[in-house]
């Protein structure tokens, strides 16, 4: 009886050392993938470090180097130099390049804002027809450079919103903008418009440009994030556009989301709800900013604008 008492002790003590060490070997692999993981997300902002460097040395220095070159030409110019007659050029330039550094460092404090919870917007009623039409002269040069049909179809009777106009007319833009960016020349743009069930809006920009991945989705919805590498992309832009149009339309209780792929171009939605506080308002998911893939929109032989 007693040497089955010792031998059912020595039974148990053998499984509480293997659960022990079973245990400890749990734990260590626990620590480990949880290092490994802290080691991958390092490394990851790491990366993300690395390029916003490189594309805000080089939003910034472009400029600068253009602000301070055309200084130093017309203080060295002497009254009887011909080159005197280009100082309203030079002008112009180190204006352009001011406005452009004032712009990456708005969208720098815009984004912050943002993402601390601490923007604020000045909402009254508006007609959504009356903003896109202020939005939609400010990129048409560019469609018209490119030679790019724009069509805008508006439905009729759309109700007045309580939004902040200068932050939707700053998101249209730069959906307007990125469309005729990243479109080839002679591509087809299509903006259209309609009111919700709930009253709110919906506008949605369509191109016919390069697309997008579902990975390069979620980088050009990333702030600072740039599908194109510093290094080897051909369009200016520090990568904020979208970020911010995102969180403007967040603000506003509503959302802004992608649909896209490959070499079929690029849907953007942005959508409003209807009147009343948005301190109040919900924000719709986006599921990271990434829907369906687009549909190929209809066009008219004609661009047509409001």
């Amino acid at each position: 009886m007693t040497r089955l008492h010792q031998h059912a002790r020595a039974k148990r003590s053998l499984l509480a050392r293997y659960s022990e060490t079973l245990g400890e070997l749990a734990l260590r692999r626990q620590t480990e993938l949880a290092m490994l993981a802290a080691k991958s997300e390092s490394d990851l902002a790491n990366r993300a470090k690395s390029a916003f460097l490189g594309t805000m040395s080089h939003e910034l220095r472009t400029p600068l180097n253009a602000i301070i070159g055309f200084s130093d030409l017309i203080q060295k110019m002497k009254p009887t130099d011909k080159a005197a007659a280009k100082c309203a050029d030079y002008a112009t330039y180190i204006g352009e390049a001011g406005r452009h550094l004032l712009e990456v460092i708005s969208d720098i404090l815009d984004i912050s804002k943002i993402e601390s919870g601490t923007f604020a917007l000045n909402t009254e009623l508006c007609s959504i027809v009356e903003i896109i039409g202020d939005s939609v002269p400010v990129v048409a040069k560019r469609i018209e450079d490119k030679r790019q049909i724009l069509e805008v179809r508006l439905q009729p009777g759309m109700q007045r919103l309580k939004v902040d106009p200068r932050r939707i007319r700053q998101i249209l833009i730069n959906l307007l903008s990125n469309a005729s960016k990243f479109t080839p020349e002679r591509g087809r743009i299509l903006l259209l418009a309609r009111t919700n069930r709930d009253g709110g809006a919906t506008v949605a920009v369509v191109d016919t440009g390069v697309g997008m991945s579902p990975e390069q989705i979620a980088i050009a919805l990333t702030p600072f994030g740039q599908v194109q590498s510093h290094l080897s992309r051909t369009e200016e832009g520090t990568g904020l556009g979208l970020p911010i149009a995102r969180g403007l339309a967040r603000q506003h209780g509503g959302d802004l989301y992608l649909e896209s792929e490959p070499g079929a171009g690029t849907s953007a939605v942005l959508t409003l709800p209807g009147n009343g506080d948005p301190k109040t308002r919900k924000p719709i998911p986006a599921g990271g900013g990434e829907r369906r893939k687009p549909r190929k929109p209809s066009y008219s032989s004609t661009g047509r604008q409001p």
